[in-house]
């Protein structure tokens, strides 16, 4: 071999290892890519979901009674029906009756998504109910706000969009003060007029960010509830 060929040879070899120190430290600087696998870490079961469907009949679930019921058989569904399962649904006093707060129905937290990821860690903290708790903000997003099984719900800019989310219940998680109907007669009404509150899943869309009281649907039927954004879907949240 002559001088001018080991030159050569020579310069290839450190050509090569150089890239491949390149493409190890690319390696090493990538993003790791998010977990989508369902968590089977015991400490973080899963608590707190929306539901991949709803009742079918608009905003009537069946009062607050059918909304838990239909929770609880989403719940049972992926194998987590052991806990008891409430929807996160305000009312107003109707028939004698007094208001119920959905932030009253959820239990104490922490919860946590079908990934095993925290979204509050308790009511406090779910509502901004303090200053530093306002600051620390709650978790609920497009990424980590997931059916029960373990799949993204449709938002803003997809087809449909299906990020309204049915609450009854102002910012702070509790019923409506006023003389208005902001449940569809506590959730018993499917007619064309009437309206509920809701809240955006992915924080975006309509110029309003808030998770649970985003705006009022225009009717209760299931017609009107997808025409408003939406499909009739739940917060469900573990109680115990």
């Amino acid at each position: 071999m002559t001088k001018t060929s080991t030159l050569i040879c020579g310069a290839v070899t450190a050509l090569c290892v150089a890239a491949g120190a390149a493409f190890a430290q690319q390696a090493q600087q990538a993003p790791a890519q998010p977990n989508t696998a369902r968590s089977t870490d015991p400490a973080k079961p899963l608590s707190f979901f929306v539901t991949s469907e709803g009742v079918g009949k608009g905003a009537d679930l069946g009062g607050l009674e059918g909304a838990d019921a239909h929770c609880q058989k989403l719940a049972a569904s992926v194998g987590a029906g052991k806990q008891t399962w409430h929807a996160y649904l305000s009312t107003q006093p109707a028939e004698g009756k007094p208001a119920v707060n959905a932030r009253d129905r959820i239990g104490n937290g922490p919860w946590f998504n079908t990934r095993g990821v925290q979204i509050a860690r308790d009511v406090a903290q779910l509502h901004g109910d303090t200053l530093d708790a306002a600051r620390l903000g709650n978790n609920l997003s497009r990424t980590t706000v997931l059916t029960e099984k373990n799949e993204a719900v449709k938002g803003a800019g997809d087809k449909p969009n299906e990020h309204d989310i049915i609450t009854g219940s102002t910012p702070d998680g509790r019923a409506f003060a006023d003389a208005a109907d902001h449940t569809c007669k506590n959730y018993t009404s499917s007619a064309a007029d009437g309206s509920a509150q809701l809240g955006h899943f992915d924080r975006t869309g309509g110029g309003n960010t808030s998770w649970n009281a985003a705006h009022p649907s225009r009717g209760c039927g299931q017609a009107n509830l997808v025409a408003t954004g939406g499909a009739g879907l739940l917060y469900c949240f573990a109680a115990n």
